[in-house]
């Protein structure tokens, strides 16, 4: 019977061989997946890459933007007057009231009309302080 134990062993060498097959086939496949996955996985993570790379541009830009603003603004706050110069010079203005003041020749009209009205005047009413001073 020697015949029948070559055709056992062949037969469980057939059956170890296709299911070596079969695990192949499937570690094959399961590769394939892998390495589908991981492609896409790659090309998310690039695009995603890129996007940033694009957000980091654009907030660069914008922070160049402001840096040019805030120092047009700062350049123009140190050309502007503050609040307490304004005040100085607010007081000054007041102690001079320059619409107060009377230019010499108003005041020698605004004297000589007095004493001209002062002239015109009855003996008696000029006569009304000359003893009171």
């Amino acid at each position: 019977m020697p015949s029948a134990d070559y055709q056992d062993i062949s037969y469980e060498l057939a059956l170890k061989l296709r299911d070596l097959e079969e695990s192949q086939k499937l570690s094959k496949e399961r590769l394939l997946l892998i390495g589908q996955n991981l492609i896409e996985s790659q090309e998310k993570n690039i695009s995603e890459v890129t996007e940033l790379k694009k957000q980091v541009q654009d907030l660069t830009m914008e922070i160049k933007r402001m840096k040019s603003i805030m120092g047009s603004l700062t350049e123009e706050v140190s050309k502007s007057a503050r609040k307490e110069e304004l005040n100085i010079l607010e007081r000054q203005w007041k102690m001079f009231e320059p619409l107060e003041f009377v230019r010499m020749d108003d005041l020698e009209e605004a004297i000589e009309g007095k004493l001209a009205k002062h002239h015109h005047q009855p003996e008696e009413q000029k006569n009304f302080w000359s003893g009171k001073l």
